[in-house]
Order: structure tokens, then C-alpha cells, then sequence
């Protein structure tokens, strides 16, 4: 008779993680998502239920504190938890503020954005899911060979167009790690956290020094009428970036992309 062998519970932590860890984990069984597609980690708790499931999970992978505060007290300490920003394999960028200027000795978090990161964070998973599961090892690694090479079609795909640096605004400063791919560069912020309100003296700011007469502002949400108002003429464009409108990762990043570029241009 065939034994069937039952897969251990490898957790991660928040949408984008758990997007990266489908294109590994394709054709076998996925890992559990404790935090929904919104809720990167910045804010808000966990249940009681997400708890047990931390608990009983054989590895638990987290970005970290930085980015997941809401996690911190139940995983720093956790012995089956795997914080990836501990790894020494990703770029990184520091946090900047409205007036996109770098702030030393800071983390920007969202580091998956980076094509190079992405790729790297799938090999980590792929390691990670064998050393759970290690009858799919094999498995995991296929799929993250697959993985990198559609991340680097997408990336020639939207490289295909204009090299010229092009200025954006952004809500909050969110995008750091997609600009190199698209060649633009961030000139401004409404504000440096997105639960809080533009102030006028930062929109006087960048009406002032604003280097092409039509912006583009990428937000996370649809900004308020009369705020666009007080920056016109501008052009608009929502990206969530921890890409919670998206299935799938590589999709999800290329439409992301290519959205951006058409803003901009």
C-alpha cells in the first residue's frame, strides 16, 4: 500500500511573501497566508487563530520588525520563525522623506518590489520549503528557476520602452525598489506615512519644484478630488504595493509596471 506522506505547515507572514511562496510551492501543497492581501504588517493585530497557526507551523517566514511590526511580539521570539530581512541577500534602500531625501540609518521595507530581491526571496523560500517538506524539493527548486525567468521577461518587457529618467510624485514613498526597472525617479511625496493627511506647505513644495508641468502621482488609493485639484495638472495612478490586487506575483508586478510608465510618460 502507498503511504501518503502529509506536508508540514510552512506560515508566511503578509500578501506578498505568500504571492512569491505560490510560484515556489506550484503543484504542491501552499503555505499558510496569516496576514490578507491589505495588511502588509504596518499596522493591526493577529488572532488567536493565526496564533495557533504560527504555533503549529514548522517554519514561519517573516520579512521582520520593520515592516511587520504587528508580528513582532509573536515572532522575534518564536524559534520556527525565519525573518528575511536578518539575510544578508537583498538591496536594500533607506527610507526617504517627502522631500525624497534618503534618511540615514533607515529601512525602506518593501523590498520585494526589486526584481533581483524577488528572485532571491523565491530561492529562500524554495530552501526553506525543503527543509519542511523535502519530498518536493525538487519541486521547489523547478519552480523557482521558472519563477526568475519570467521575472526577467517581465522586466525586459517594460525596459522596452523610453531610457530616460523620468520624475514621479508618490502618496507616500512606497516604490523605491520598482524605480531602477522603470527608469523614473521619485521628486516628492504628499506625506511620509499614508495614514496621514498631505500638508499645504508640502503641496506648495511640489507645485513650486515641480520639473515637468504634468505629473504623475502614484497613491495607494484614489486620492480626494479637491486635493488632485491643488496639484493639477496631474495624472493619477493606484498601485497597492503590497500587490494585493494580484494573483500572481510576476503579472501582478508587470501590470504595476507598465501602469506606472503609462502615467509618466
Amino acid at each position: 500500500m502507498a503511504i501518503s506522506v502529509q506536508a508540514a505547515t510552512v506560515a508566511v507572514s503578509n500578501y506578498p511573501l505568500f504571492l512569491l511562496s505560490q510560484a515556489v510551492t506550484a503543484g504542491a501543497p501552499p503555505a499558510k497566508q496569516l496576514l490578507q492581501a491589505g495588511e502588509v504588517g504596518h499596522h493591526g493585530s493577529i488572532s488567536p487563530r493565526d496564533i495557533k497557526a504560527i504555533q503549529d507551523s514548522k517554519f514561519v517566514v517573516w520579512f521582520g520588525e520593520p515592516l511587520e511590526n504587528n508580528l513582532a511580539s509573536s515572532l522575534n521570539s518564536a524559534p520556527n520563525a525565519i525573518a528575511l530581512f536578518k539575510f544578508d541577500a537583498f538591496k536594500r534602500y533607506p527610507l526617504r522623506d517627502a522631500q525624497a531625501k534618503s534618511i540615514p540609518n533607515t529601512l525602506d521595507p518593501h523590498i520585494w518590489l526589486d526584481p533581483q530581491n524577488a528572485k532571491a526571496i523565491t530561492r529562500a523560500l524554495a530552501v526553506i520549503h525543503s527543509h519542511a517538506n523535502p519530498q518536493y524539493k525538487n519541486l521547489y527548486q523547478a519552480n523557482a528557476q521558472k519563477f526568475a525567468q519570467r521575472m526577467d521577461r517581465a522586466v525586459a518587457s517594460v525596459q522596452s520602452g523610453s531610457k530616460t529618467t523620468q520624475p514621479y510624485w508618490a502618496y507616500h514613498d512606497a516604490y523605491h525598489y520598482i524605480e531602477n526597472s522603470l527608469n523614473l525617479q521619485l521628486v516628492g511625496s504628499l506625506t511620509t506615512d499614508h495614514h496621514l493627511s498631505p500638508k499645504a506647505s508640502q503641496l506648495r513644495k511640489l507645485n513650486e519644484q515641480r520639473p515637468n508641468s504634468t505629473m504623475c502621482l502614484v497613491t495607494q488609493s484614489d486620492p480626494a478630488k479637491g486635493l488632485l485639484a491643488k496639484l493639477q495638472p496631474v495624472k493619477t495612478t493606484v498601485q497597492a504595493e503590497d500587490m494585493s490586487s494580484s494573483t500572481d506575483f510576476v503579472i501582478g508586478w508587470q501590470q504595476m509596471a507598465e501602469q506606472m510608465r503609462r502615467c509618466i510618460d
